[in-house]
Order: structure tokens, then C-alpha cells, then sequence
């Protein structure tokens, strides 16, 4: 009824078969995962003091750099040379905010204690940024 397999499969499921690619493991996977998030993060965290500098904002991007760097083996990350322009505060504390939550999620996940308390202390930043009253009434 069936018409048999004429061709050897593309997906190798034979244990001991090398195969012509390499395959990273689930933590590092999500340290470059990690390191993308904070790296985001770090190039909004440089509009916001091209926009609003602040010594918050300053040692904040260096502790980011540090982390990114970390994960990626020593590789420094291109730091944004960003003008000063006539930017939307709110709009870039928000994309910061989303950014340092996904990096919290991933750090939870590989266990990265001091991602993690970077990654909230900029959502805790950023949410008081935005609205000061938030963080007060809590």
C-alpha cells in the first residue's frame, strides 16, 4: 500500500553519527540569548543618556557592557554613538523596560544570578522613570 523509502534520510538519528554542523548546548544557546537581550538593552541605554544623561544611566551601560562582554567570552559590544535628538523619553524607558524583562526571564532560566539583579534593577529604573508614582505606591 505504502511505496518504500528510496532515499537515506537528511536528519541523522543513528547514535555515534557525526554530523556536518556544530550543536551548541541549552546554556549557550541562552547565554547568546542573554547576551543579545543586554545588548539591546545597552544600545537604548546609550539613546537615553545621548538623550537625558544621567550618572544612573552612565554606570548603568558600563554594568551592561560588563555582562555582555562576560557572555560573550570578552568580545566588548559596539557601544552606539548616538547625537543628542529630540527623542520620546517615555517610548525609549518602555523598549528599556521590555528588554531588561526578557533578559530577567533568560537569566532566571540559566541561573545567572547577577544578570538577573542588573536585568531588574533596570526594570525597577525604568518603570520609575516612566511613571514615579508606580514605583511608590507599591
Amino acid at each position: 500500500m505504502y511505496e518504500p523509502i528510496r532515499t537515506k534520510s537528511v536528519h541523522s538519528t543513528m547514535a555515534g553519527t557525526s554530523s556536518d554542523f556544530p550543536h551548541r548546548s541549552r546554556e549557550e544557546e541562552l547565554d547568546i540569548q542573554l547576551a543579545g537581550h543586554l545588548a539591546a538593552l545597552l544600545a537604548v541605554t546609550d539613546e537615553l543618556r545621548a538623550a537625558a544623561p544621567s550618572a544612573d544611566l552612565d554606570e548603568a551601560a558600563e554594568r551592561l557592557a560588563e555582562q555582555v562582554a562576560r557572555l560573550r567570552g570578552g568580545v566588548t559590544p559596539v557601544r552606539m554613538q548616538v547625537a543628542p535628538a529630540e527623542v520620546d523619553l517615555a517610548t525609549l524607558h518602555e523598549r528599556a523596560h521590555a528588554l531588561a524583562g526578557r533578559a530577567l526571564v533568560v537569566a532566571a532560566s540559566r541561573a545567572d544570578t547577577a544578570a538577573a539583579i542588573l536585568a531588574a534593577e533596570r526594570m525597577d529604573a525604568h518603570t520609575e522613570a516612566r511613571d514615579p508614582r508606580e514605583l511608590a505606591s507599591r
